[in-house]
């Protein structure tokens, strides 16, 4: 079970990370540099990852590692590289996303504010499992091809992302209408 406790892990971090990572944004200089606030925030994200790099050599050191990076198949630093940019992508339209949905609509952005993380969220965590597995298909097509995937795990792909939206659009804080947000009685009334 060592797996499960290392992915729950790994939903717990990544679960707090967009809230965090928009707490960051909106610490950030304003202003003029409100464009700005986003990226800034990436560097340290980067600066973070580069940390992490080192602990992760570390631990290598630690066991014992050879330090070979070619096996049997071929070398895994391209592929890893490939990963780690993919990541990093991720990362920095994440950022890039979160700085849009907190900009309010009229100057071209999501309108979200504060809960802009509440909106992109639930699009990036749902989405992402569904391209992996997708991805995962083409590069290891399913035994018996596509036409033989099971009914439950083609109704849990659209149930995925049809509760994306829903979490999105509908969360609390970003329903904006005014039954939500009742309009404060005029004076003397």
């Amino acid at each position: 079970m060592t797996w499960l406790t290392f992915a729950l892990l790994t939903v717990l971090s990544w679960g707090v990370y967009g809230v965090i990572l928009h707490a960051a944004r909106s610490k950030m200089p304003m202003g003029s540099e409100t464009p700005n606030a986003g990226l800034k925030a990436f560097l340290f994200v980067c600066i973070a990852y580069a940390i992490i790099g080192v602990v992760a050599a570390l631990v290598l050191k630690a066991r014992g590692t050879n330090w070979s990076f070619t096996g049997e198949t071929g070398s895994g630093i391209p592929l890893s590289l490939v990963a780690g940019i993919a990541g990093a992508l991720g990362a920095l339209t994440l950022v890039l996303a979160l700085g849009a949905a907190a900009t309010p609509a009229i100057k071209g952005g999501g309108g979200f504010g504060v809960a802009a993380a509440a909106a992109v969220m639930p699009i990036v965590f749902a989405g992402a499992p569904i391209v992996n597995t997708i991805t995962a298909m083409i590069i290891h097509p399913p035994e018996g091809g596509w036409s033989k995937l099971p009914l439950p795990f083609i109704a849990g792909c659209v149930l995925a992302a049809g509760g994306a939206f829903l979490v999105a659009k509908f969360a609390p804080s970003n329903t904006g209408s005014a039954a939500a947000h009742p309009a404060p009685a005029a004076p003397g009334k």
